[in-house]
């Protein structure tokens, strides 16, 4: 509060075909907007943003109708799917609140640790993490893949809260420096820690999904880590290098073992080592121009400076 005056809250819910959930999770975020409302701890202007990230369902129809029954609900459309963190990333950029708490639709993430977030923000903090101290409802697979990809990010040079996705709330201040990174290729998850600003932590349970499918498949956790790291971390063209010595210098001491048998008289017969070795350097080289097409990929699209994202629609 400043100066007596209640801060506004934007709560920004990005959405992809999420009719069947949607229902629930508009009751769930409006109770807790109207309780924050009547406990003053935010002020009457506050609302809650949906972005509709190029569905294909009824979502959009959805947030419409929820947007003419009540002035505490807006929405925009974009104008095609550009991915959650974009679609997020456009939602930051449509409010001009004091407070922005940003949630997925699915309601995994416990809407009761937002009391949590604004408290944390009345006392100094610019950003409040929601982190998952417990993930017992998710499969044991995805404990396993969400836990490996946090520790490999960590071990490429990706600095980010372990167990944090994207439930957190952003000050006036720390939205608008967020916005001020003008990369294409946009990893909200690793630049927020690089903002420098005070922030706290908010632990929870996570919940099972109540309604409709995860949009998160293993196919687009991989393609989440591969654009975290080259985002952040020049690590994977480092191992390359150490790959590369490490290769050269095989090469030396098998040669240098090849002309040591050669002159005791021995001779080393046999075409599998000579394909082994053939393979081994081929892999490694198609890997390593793999790696090194990512960055010039990378690059080739940051150079164009094209529009993230157009909205097609807004209410």
């Amino acid at each position: 509060m400043c100066n007596g005056i209640l801060p506004s809250l934007a709560i920004v819910v990005p959405c992809y075909n999420e009719e069947e959930i949607f229902p629930i999770c508009l009751e769930s975020l409006s109770k807790i907007l109207i309780d924050l409302i009547s406990q003053y701890k935010i002020n009457k202007n506050s609302y809650i943003l949906f972005v509709d990230d190029g569905s294909s369902d009824l979502t959009w129809s959805l947030i419409k109708k929820a947007v003419e029954k009540g002035d505490k609900v807006k929405g925009i459309k974009l104008s095609k799917n550009q991915g959650h963190q974009i679609a997020l990333l456009a939602g930051l950029s449509f409010i001009n609140t004091d407070i922005s708490i940003s949630i997925d639709a699915d309601l995994q993430d416990d809407i009761n640790a937002i009391y949590k977030m604004i408290e944390e923000y009345y006392i100094g903090n610019d950003i409040v993490y929601g982190v998952r101290s417990d993930r017992s409802s998710d499969s044991r697979f995805k404990r396993i893949t969400a836990n490996s990809y946090y520790k490999f990010m960590s071990i490429m040079g990706v600095y980010q809260v372990e167990n944090h996705a994207d439930f957190r709330l952003l000050s006036n201040r720390a939205n608008k420096s967020l916005l001020k990174y003008n990369e294409s290729n946009i990893y909200i998850r690793g630049i927020i820690p690089l903002l420098g600003y005070r922030s706290s932590k908010v632990f929870y349970s996570r919940k099972k999904r109540v309604a409709g499918q995860s949009k998160y498949p293993i196919k687009k956790m991989l393609s989440l880590a591969v654009e975290g790291i080259t985002s952040f971390s020049i690590m994977p063209l480092r191992i390359i290098s150490v790959l590369g010595f490490i290769t050269c210098l095989s090469a030396i001491l098998i040669s240098l073992y090849a002309l040591i048998q050669k002159f005791e008289g021995h001779v080393i017969e046999g075409w599998a080592s000579i394909m082994i070795s053939i393979f081994f350097l081929g892999g490694i080289q198609l890997i390593s121009i793999g790696v090194i097409g990512e960055y010039i990929g990378k690059m080739y699209l940051e150079s164009k400076k094209r529009p993230k994202y157009f909205i097609e629609e807004e209410c």
